[in-house]
């Protein structure tokens, strides 16, 4: 059995290795996994050895206890939170100490005083300091600050060692409330369902918890409220805002047979919806699961940082050690003051604002792109997105709307004996065409539907595959068919209307032509045309720096150029099967770099597999599409690209700027530790406003304000 819970007080990776040390040796646990951005445990149980009650009150007895519902944990108030709590103790100590110590007949009572603000305000980065060492063999930052606070005691500097151990248990204690900011739009996208649902049962309307909604169950959605899942729309018409999952800011008009998703929000009529998915199962539920995945998967530079990390801070202690022997030997200092230099460097060696510097943005990142529609599974696909410079577009579907549209009716010679008008060809098409299967024969139905115009019945209907099809409708055999068919099989001269289908095939449109056997009536044009912002989405890639865009398709060079020409794509590679594809994605790669393939997810998924960042388009409610890409689009909206690009390239000039000022303050904390030129308690209060402005400039990433600007 698998159990998927959300715990109290898991903040950070020392939280999820105690958690770990806690659960591991118990009887019938299997396995751990422990994700600590979102407040999670995913514990596999044999039953037979341990229930599912008794696994909850071992979390609850080694600090954890389980968090009722799917809400995440808050964090305590600050007056009831114990690492808080004793660091406001140990900052009162502190000034106690400092102010006992300024009456020369009472200056002995100062030293209790620092020691206990030593004790109070270290216990809890001091046990885990202690913890980590014995358990996973690792000096950390903990144990460097541990050490450096003692030492300086142990050398008559009590009130130094206090300071440290107070500022440094301010950053400390802070540490969960920062980590529950990152999460903020994790609980913004769960907040997005409601909590109840007006479900239709036994012929009554009763309200019931979201939770307990089954497949089939039929809820009402009334004006203005969000859907509680997934669902098929039984009755009623409305336009439901979809922005709330999938970015998309216009409103979509919505009828009897279409979907609707978790999370968006119903216009001006009540809606009756068949329950498609569980409220575990929605759209909903599954971009916030992804998101929590993608939280706990590492970049490139994280995972560099964490191995630096890993060896960089027992170094930063052998150099300290090695200072305290050297100095005196090579500079003539005093022991003395060898190791308060030694313990200095310690302090301003630490490296808590260059570890800090990358995971807080790139979850701050994360969060605010799923947020607008964006879902990027994790910082390795931040920084591959940041480095595109090529991207690639798969045509149907992608950079079209996937269906083809009716875009010119022209009648043929007046002596034809046809129809006399347009209106009058396209119904006589759609008599033929509405017995045919095809995705040309359903448009051309379509088209006349919506026009509202009347649709003569045809009788002896006949399919040509690849050519066209002939029924009879009062009385007369109508032909519909390509060029080819009218020239080639019914030896009909279409010479006179050759201009307008040379015309019409230049700009990429598919000609059909309509007659009987002897002569042309008159012909239609198709095509699948562009997405309404394909162009402007193009435009806006070139001005993000994206050196080159193309379509790779599989229709024929002259619709590709002509769609290519009208979206202002940069080449255009036409006749291509799937293994094509990959095959020009692994080119556009060598000659041209880090390359995005934009496609639908599912046909395209060799393609997307083989780019730098494979890119699933309207990914809400696919879930083919959210499995196969890096990135996944939740609407149609192509410009969600250009945010994420955007978005991507932003989280990575952050990242740059906190490394950069990390590594700046280090070096001259070090430095100015080694040459003697700062006191302790001025590195400390240096080394903790450097973290504070590293978390808050990692925390910029959590706006959007800017990014469809940038």
């Amino acid at each position: 059995m698998s159990v998927n819970w959300r715990v109290a007080n898991l903040d950070c990776e020392h939280d999820a290795a105690a958690l770990s040390r806690g659960l591991a040796g118990c009887p019938g646990i299997a396995d751990i996994d422990v994700l600590p951005k979102s407040a999670k445990i995913k514990v596999s149980i044999d039953v037979a050895q341990i229930s599912p009650a008794r696994l909850r009150d071992k979390l609850r007895e080694i600090g954890f206890p389980v968090v009722e519902g799917a809400e995440l944990p808050a964090q305590p108030k600050p007056w009831r939170n114990p690492k808080v709590l004793a660091s406001l103790t140990s900052g009162l100590l502190l000034l106690t100490g400092w102010l006992v110590s300024a009456a020369p007949s009472m200056a002995a009572a100062a030293l209790p005083l620092n020691v206990a603000a030593i004790v109070i305000g270290g216990y809890f980065f001091g046990r885990d300091a202690i913890e980590e060492f014995v358990f996973e063999r690792r000096i950390g930052i903990q144990m460097l600050m541990s050490i450096a606070a003692i030492v300086a005691a142990a050398l008559g500097q009590p009130a130094e060692g206090a300071a440290l151990v107070f500022l440094y248990s301010i950053s400390e204690a802070a540490e969960g409330y920062t980590e529950e900011k990152t999460r903020s739009a994790i609980k913004a996208l769960m907040a997005l369902a409601p909590k109840i649902a007006l479900v239709r049962r036994d012929g009554d309307e009763i309200e019931i918890p979201v939770e307990e909604l089954v497949v089939g169950d039929v809820f009402i959605a009334r004006p203005g409220q969000s859907m509680p899942t997934d669902g098929e729309i039984l009755s009623g018409s409305s336009s439901v805002n979809e922005a709330p999952v999938t970015g998309e800011s216009i409103p979509v008009e919505k009828r009897p047979g279409d979907e609707v998703f978790a999370g968006t929000i119903n216009g001006e009529a009540a809606l009756e919806v068949r329950a498609t998915r569980t409220h575990a199962d929605n759209t909903l539920a599954r971009i916030v699961h992804m998101v929590e995945e993608a939280q706990e998967r590492r970049g490139q530079s994280q995972r560099f940082i964490e191995r630096f990390g890993a060896w960089y801070s027992p170094a930063v202690l052998g150099l300290g050690i090695a200072l305290a022997i050297a100095l005196p030997l090579l500079m003539g200092l005093s022991w003395h003051d060898a190791m308060v230099r030694a313990t200095i460097f310690i302090v301003a060696a630490a490296p808590c604002a260059l570890v800090i510097s990358i995971p807080i943005t790139m979850v701050a990142a994360l969060g605010t792109a799923a947020r607008n529609g964006v879902l990027i599974k994790g910082g390795m696909y931040i920084e591959a997105l940041g480095r595109v410079r090529v991207v690639a577009f798969d045509k149907t579907g992608t950079l079209t709307r996937g269906e083809p549209q009716v875009t010119d009716i022209l009648l043929g010679p007046a002596d034809g004996g046809g129809p006399e008008t347009e209106e009058a060809l396209l119904s006589m098409a759609a008599g033929v065409e509405r017995q045919s299967e095809h995705p040309l024969a359903r448009a051309i139905v379509r088209h006349a539907e919506q026009a509202a115009l009347p649709i003569p019945s045809a009788i002896d209907f006949q399919s040509t595959t690849g050519a066209g099809a002939v029924a009879k409708i009062d009385g007369r055999h109508v032909h519909i068919g390509s060029p080819a068919m009218f020239e080639d099989r019914l030896n009909i001269d279409i010479a006179e209307m050759r201009p307008e289908i040379v015309r019409l095939q230049d700009d990429g449109k598919t000609v059909i032509l309509i007659g009987d056997h002897r002569t042309v009536w008159g012909l239609l044009a198709l095509r699948d045309d562009l997405r309404p912002n394909a162009r402007k989405a193009i435009a806006a890639l070139h001005a993000a720096g994206v050196g080159h865009v193309v379509m790779l398709t599989g229709d024929n060079q002259r619709t590709a150029q002509a769609i290519a020409r009208e979206a202002g794509i940069d080449e255009a590679f036409a006749d291509l099967k799937p293994a094509d594809k990959v095959a020009r994605v692994r080119a556009l790669a060598r000659e041209r770099g880090h390359v995005a393939m934009v496609g639908d997810g599912v046909n395209d998924a060799p393609a997307l597999a083989e780019a730098s960042v494979g890119v699933a388009m309207g990914a809400a409610g696919t879930d083919v599409a959210l499995e196969t890409a890096d990135v996944a689009l939740m609407g149609d909206d192509l410009e969600k690209l250009v945010f994420g690009l955007r978005l991507a390239r932003r989280t990575q000039a952050v990242v740059r700027q906190n490394l950069v000022l990390s590594t700046v303050v280090i070096g001259a904390l070090i430095i100015g530790a080694v040459a003697g030129i700062f006191s302790l308690p001025l590195v400390v209060v240096a080394h903790e406003i450097s973290e504070f402005v590293v978390i808050a400039s990692g925390l910029r990433m959590l706006r959007a304000a800017g990014i469809d600007a940038a």
